[in-house]
C-alpha cells in the first residue's frame, strides 16, 4: 500500500503516522533508537505490506500489467489502491475524507523532527503539493507513476504503466474492493498499535 492508506491504517497520533510510513525511508536508520510509538508503527507498516504483497487476488492482478512493466506492477497498484481508497473512501468509512486529509496533513507537519531527512523532504512535498487531493484523478496517478519510474536506478520500460491500469481498471477496482475490508480486518486483528481516540496530537 502507498502512502494514504498506511496513515488511515495508523492511529490518529503523530508517532504512529510518522511509523507507519517510515518503512519506506528506513535506509541508515537504527531501528533501536526509535521511541516505541514509532516502532509499533513501523512494525504496523510491514503487517500491512506482507498481507498486501502476499494477497492472492493483488498477486494476480500483477499479471494483468504488460511484461514490460510487470516487475513495477507492485509499486504501481500501492499508488492505485490509494486512488481506489480516496474514490470509495465512503464505503468503507464514515469519517469527511477532506477533514482525514488535513488531520494526516497536520500529523506529517508536526512529526517533522521524528522523520529522516529524505521523509522529511518527501512529506514536505507531500504536504504543500496536496497529494492526497489530486490522487482521485487517474491521470494524477499516471503522472505519479511515470516520476517514480523515473527515479528509479536502473534502466527500465515502465513510464506509461498507466496505460495497462486504464486496459484493466474494473477488474482492478474489484480487487481492491474485494481486498480492502481484509486488509483492515486483519490490521485490527493484529493490533500492534494501541487504540487511541482521534485528535490525539502525540503518543
Amino acid at each position: 500500500m502507498n502512502y494514504f492508506a498506511h496513515l488511515v491504517l495508523a492511529q490518529p497520533t503523530v508517532t504512529s503516522k510518522v511509523g507507519n510510513l517510515m518503512g519506506d525511508f528506513m535506509r541508515g536508520i537504527r531501528e533501536e533508537a526509535l521511541s516505541e510509538p514509532v516502532r509499533a508503527g513501523l512494525r504496523n507498516h510491514r503487517l500491512v505490506d506482507r498481507f498486501t504483497d502476499r494477497h492472492p487476488r493483488v498477486r494476480a492482478s500483477r499479471r494483468l500489467f504488460s511484461p514490460r512493466r510487470r516487475r513495477f506492477a507492485g509499486v504501481a497498484l500501492d499508488v492505485l489502491f490509494d486512488h481506489f481508497l480516496i474514490r470509495h473512501w465512503s464505503r468503507f468509512h464514515d469519517e469527511d475524507l477532506a477533514q482525514v486529509i488535513r488531520a494526516d496533513y497536520r500529523h506529517l507537519q508536526y512529526g517533522q523532527p521524528l522523520m529522516p531527512g529524505p521523509m522529511r523532504e518527501t512529506t514536505r512535498r507531500l504536504v504543500s503539493h496536496d497529494w492526497f487531493g489530486h490522487y482521485a484523478d487517474l491521470d494524477t496517478v499516471g503522472v505519479a507513476l511515470d516520476r517514480i519510474a523515473g527515479r528509479l536506478r536502473f534502466a527500465n520500460a515502465f513510464a506509461g504503466s498507466i496505460e495497462d491500469i486504464r486496459a484493466h481498471y474494473g477488474a482492478l477496482e474489484d480487487t481492491f474492493l474485494s481486498f480492502y475490508p481484509e486488509l483492515r480486518a486483519h490490521v485490527a486483528d493484529a493490533a500492534l498499535e494501541r487504540p487511541v481516540q482521534p485528535g490525539t496530537r502525540a503518543g
